[in-house]
């Protein structure tokens, strides 16, 4: 089977890669504000046809969003918040120092 070490070691040579960690932040970003999404419209009580028509994007647009399978503009982040009535905070926060 080759080299091996298993995933571990595999996610770690990977995330070595020039860029690796970027895009791995990147689409963490991505999944947790598509999970806030669904965690709001959920509790509203919509489907994702609803919170599309309201934030006048497409349903196939707000399952992908939700899914974290994409990164979102500033302007689709306002849509859905004012669907959602609530308020989009974008800012810069220190990181949190390493022990």
């Amino acid at each position: 089977m080759g080299e091996g070490g298993g995933w571990a070691a595999m996610r770690e040579r990977r995330l070595a890669e020039p860029g690796a960690a970027e895009a791995y932040e990147a689409a963490r970003l991505a999944f947790e504000l598509g999970r806030s999404v669904r965690e709001l419209r959920e509790r509203r009580g919509w489907s994702q046809t609803q919170l599309a028509t309201a934030s006048e994007m497409t349903q196939s647009a707000v399952a992908r969003f939700e899914a974290g399978g994409t990164v979102p503009t500033l302007v689709v982040l306002e849509r859905l918040a004012t669907a959602l009535e609530v308020s989009l905070k974008v800012g810069f926060e220190p990181r949190d120092a390493a022990t």
